[in-house]
């Protein structure tokens, strides 16, 4: 049987809940769990999140409702929001909050019939010129919303272009418009106005963007939002570790090369372990000799280019044998570590995990390294 599976660390999700919810203590936690969980397997770790958080984020309809089908009940926000009257409808249908992003996503509410409300977020393009109105445009749609039968609650939210950078002007700039339309609306209509504008990094990084809601996302699995700044020292723990076994073990003698390509060559004689994973299970086929790789809990080293089902390992002074336990990222070895050497993010490296890897809640692994 060929082993190549991950472990998801409960322990390590709600420690890393805690130390986010330390950090902007009077918002609630919106917990994202789009793309499959950040490729950690939302099946597995969403219901877990949702007796965490106070809601969860998707970002389409789809992720929402495969929620719902496995009996999630929390709130779950759809952050890109709904596109046909159809996915309104079963907006209203599953009780799903909604973005509401564009004109036309404005069309359908005001075109809603009367029936089931829903908690809307208007999103606010701040100057990352992704999605949103501008704020000109956001206060007449804040005005059509209030008129629509099918909104419940209205709040607004904004995404930073570069909240990663500590010393960003541009973040003060979107925090600053941002919150002049938040006062305008809030003037106007004689209550507060919710808003959503913290992600893993501005949690960290822009106390000033504290909100009614923060939106966590990279930081609640364990790895660091900054380029410059390591999950570690944020007090973040990895929740995935993603693990193989050596299959071979054998000598290179120096000057003769190894694997495709032939773009790694033995210095010396160097004993080569393989590696049962490669790009065929999501493993960065660009990871170039040198990538950091754990044998027997010990440093070593990518050799050679990774194939679709393999990769080769100088071992150096590590003694390995077959079978023996591998982890390619997570404990001992931070994923963004491994991301840098591959010229990624770790963001990339969850996502673009394949079904080949088995998942397994650390309980529930009975594939002991």
């Amino acid at each position: 049987m060929r082993e190549t599976w991950l472990t998801l660390d409960t322990a390590a999700l709600r420690h890393n809940v805690a130390v986010i919810r330390r950090q902007m203590p009077q918002a609630r936690l919106l917990a994202m769990v789009k793309a499959d969980a950040y490729g950690h397997g939302a099946a597995m770790l969403a219901p877990l999140l949702a007796e965490q958080a106070d809601a969860l984020g998707t970002a389409f309809i789809d992720e929402a409702l495969a929620l719902r089908e496995q009996g999630v009940r929390s709130p779950i926000a759809v952050l890109e929001g709904v596109f046909t009257t159809q996915e309104l409808a079963l907006a209203r249908q599953h009780d799903l909050q909604l973005a509401v992003h564009s004109p036309e996503q404005l069309a359908l509410f005001a075109q809603a019939p009367a029936g089931a409300q829903i908690a809307v977020w208007l999103k606010v393009n701040s100057g990352m010129n992704r999605l949103g109105l501008r704020p000109v445009e956001a206060l007449k749609a804040w005005r059509v919303l209030a008129q629509s039968p099918a909104v419940k609650t209205r709040g607004l939210l904004t995404h930073f272009a570069t909240a990663d950078e500590l010393d960003s002007r541009q973040t003060v700039q979107q925090l600053g418009r941002f919150r002049a339309l938040q006062q305008a609306l809030a003037e106007a209509d004689g209550v507060p106005v919710s808003d959503s504008l913290a992600n893993s990094a501005a949690i960290f990084a822009h106390a000033a963007a504290a909100g009614a809601w923060m939106r966590p996302g990279i930081a609640l699995y364990g790895s660091s939002p900054f380029a410059h700044r390591s999950a570690e020292s944020l007090g973040l723990r990895p929740v995935m570790t993603l693990r193989s076994r050596v299959i071979a073990v054998h000598t290179v003698p120096a000057g003769e090369a190894v694997g495709y390509g032939a773009s790694w060559v033995a210095a010396r004689d160097t004993r080569i372990a393989v590696v049962a994973i490669g790009y065929g299970d999501g493993y960065p086929r660009h990871a170039p000799s040198g990538t950091p790789v754990l044998i027997n809990g010990q440093r070593c080293q990518l050799a050679g280019r990774v194939s679709m089902d393999m990769i080769t390992v100088d071992l150096g002074q590590v003694t390995a044998r077959p079978g023996d336990p591998v982890v390619l990222w997570g404990d001992g070895l931070p994923a963004d570590e491994v991301a840098s050497a591959a010229g990624t993010i770790s963001y990339e490296l969850f996502c673009r995990l394949t079904p080949r890897v088995q998942r397994h809640l650390l309980a529930d692994e009975i594939l002991n390294g």
